[in-house]
């Protein structure tokens, strides 16, 4: 180094302190303090934007809804003293924006323990017990669906982008627009109809004539040879095999009768184990990594082999005791994956994760399916399984498995219509933002210097496909706690969309008031969460900055 770089480096503010290790220290705890006040500033900013919200909606109730109308109409002899009561008991003859304030100070006591939402004058109950009541119910009918949605419509909008112009990319694209046109009251009706209706009336007898076999078949046989794609040849010979192991699955459910007692077993899950072992592998590192496949196949092998213990465990299970199990599942996959050693430990240990959740899905699924002969039969069920309104059957009892399959039959078709109406929007988002990013200068490169595709979609593409659609998840994910209003209407769920609409109804404006605030914040973190998502998917964004 010369004598002018020398001093240069020495003028430098980035120089390295000597060797006391002071100064990287207190350069550590510096750049905390833009992050800091990067967070401050949303906070506070957003806290001004809910205030003000919050001030609109309370105006706009008390101007909008009428809490004396029943009593207008009314024959009472002591009319005019129940309008007066009324009117003392809300505090109506106060100005709107006095008794906004007043709300407002009953939200911020709860900075010093002693806050309050509110009561509803129409049943008694304090607002937040209503509302910890509606919530738990509201995220248990939706977090399922909305993950669902998310992730098989970010996969097959992917698989849509990377086969553009084919059959398959055809067919998404018209069937994502057919969802997304439907109406969700529609959807939900006709999967009362058919999903619940129909199927509970085919379980009573559940065979298939031999034409309804064939034509399903041959619909599998289109869609699989669809999905697989490549030229006439290969079309014809999926078409075939899919045609021909349609008819024959078909065939052995409805000849068994699967359908009254259905169960996976061992083989089952060793079966899709499997299946689901080779295709992590495939999108992860490839199959050529055989540490990473060999990982995820003992996982499974692991698996079945743990199968026939966890049924003396799974007697008297609990909710704890399943997430413990599930814990260690994953724990197990990790070391799996440590064991195998290699160049990419953390790659196989990453796989061995994934195969054991799967895995332990499946293992609770089949756990469940023992009870369903029981639970179908049962004299509260009647041989009609699949539910059409509420969250549970009334006067059911059981153990823990017969209360999870009870949920599950409530959920099932509440929760199939939010995935059909929300899985079109994903796939379209995730379909347009990876064709986008494919057509990238580094793309490209990265193919020019001889990478597998494999490798150039999901380690380089996929990454940067996910930053538009960092902007809707974490603001659908807050939405959660607005609850689908059509959607537990027509199933009969009571949920936080329930609780609007009967407060609507009622022109019970402090139950709406905290509805509006739960919903207001979580969209508030969800904004302050998305600038985080974008740091971590960008290292070109900084959140400091």
């Amino acid at each position: 180094m010369t004598t002018s770089e020398k001093e240069l480096a020495a003028a430098s503010p980035d120089a390295v302190a000597p060797s006391t290790g002071a100064a990287p220290r207190r350069r550590r705890l510096g750049d905390r303090a833009p992050m800091l006040t990067f967070i401050g500033r949303r906070l506070l900013s957003s806290g001004v934007v809910l205030l003000g919200a919050t001030f609109i909606v309370y105006m706009l109730l008390a101007y909008a809804l009428d809490p004396l109308e029943d009593l207008y109409a009314s024959t009472a002899p002591n009319k005019e003293q129940l309008i007066e009561a009324r009117v003392r008991a809300l505090d109506l003859d106060t100005p709107p924006a006095i008794r906004y304030l007043k709300w407002l100070l009953g939200v911020l006591g709860y900075l010093v323990g002693r806050g309050t939402l509110g009561t509803s004058w129409i049943t008694g109950q304090d607002v937040t017990h209503m509302l910890a009541v509606a919530i738990p119910s509201t995220v248990q009918l939706i977090a399922m669906s909305t993950v669902l949605a998310i992730v098989l419509g970010i996969s097959v909008g992917i698989a849509s982008a990377l086969r553009q112009y084919t059959g398959f990319d055809y067919s998404v694209t018209f069937l994502s627009f057919v969802l997304y046109s439907l109406p969700s009251f529609w959807v939900a009706v006709l999967l009362k109809l058919w999903g619940a209706i129909g199927f509970n009336d085919f379980l009573a007898d559940p065979t298939l004539q031999w034409w309804t076999i064939a034509g399903i078949g041959l619909v599998g046989g289109l869609v699989f040879q669809v999905l697989v794609g490549g030229d006439l040849r290969r079309r014809l010979s999926t078409f075939l095999l899919a045609t021909l192991a349609t008819a024959a699955v078909l065939w052995g459910v409805t000849a068994t009768g699967w359908l009254l007692d259905p169960r996976l077993g061992q083989i089952g899950i060793a079966v899709l184990g499997g299946g689901a072992a080779v295709g992590l592998t495939a999108l992860t590192t490839g199959l050529r990594d055989r540490r990473a496949l060999y990982t995820s196949l003992t996982v499974v092998a692991i698996g079945v082999v743990l199968w026939f213990p966890l049924q003396y465990v799974f007697v008297g299970a609990t909710g704890l005791l399943i997430l413990g199990l599930a814990v260690v599942a994953i724990g197990v996959g990790l070391l799996v994956g440590w064991l195998f050693g290699g160049p990419d430990r953390g790659q196989q240990m990453r796989n061995g994760a994934l195969t054991a959740v799967v895995v332990a899905i499946l293992i609770f699924t089949d756990r469940v399916m023992q009870v369903w002969e029981a639970y179908s039969n049962s004299s509260r069920i009647n041989g009609r399984p699949i539910a059409t309104i509420g969250s549970q059957t009334p006067g059911l009892s059981g153990d823990f498995w017969v209360s999870t399959l009870d949920t599950f039959t409530h959920l099932l078709l509440p929760t199939l219509a939010l995935i059909l109406i929300s899985f079109a929007s994903y796939t379209r988002y995730s379909r347009a933002s990876l064709l986008e990013v494919m057509n990238q200068d580094y793309i490209r490169t990265a193919r020019s210097k001889g990478l597998p595709e494999r490798l150039v979609t999901m380690r380089h593409a996929f990454r940067n496909a996910l930053i538009p659609l960092a902007t809707i998840i974490p603001l659908d994910l807050a939405a959660l706690f607005g609850g689908a209003i059509i959607t537990e209407r027509i199933f009969g769920w009571s949920g936080m969309g329930t609780l609007f609409l009967k407060s609507l109804q009622t022109s019970d404006a402090d139950p709406i008031m905290g509805y509006f605030l739960v919903i207001g914040s979580m969209l508030v973190l969800a904004n302050i969460v998305v600038d985080f998502v974008y740091a971590g998917l960008d290292p070109r964004i900084r959140v400091n900055a």
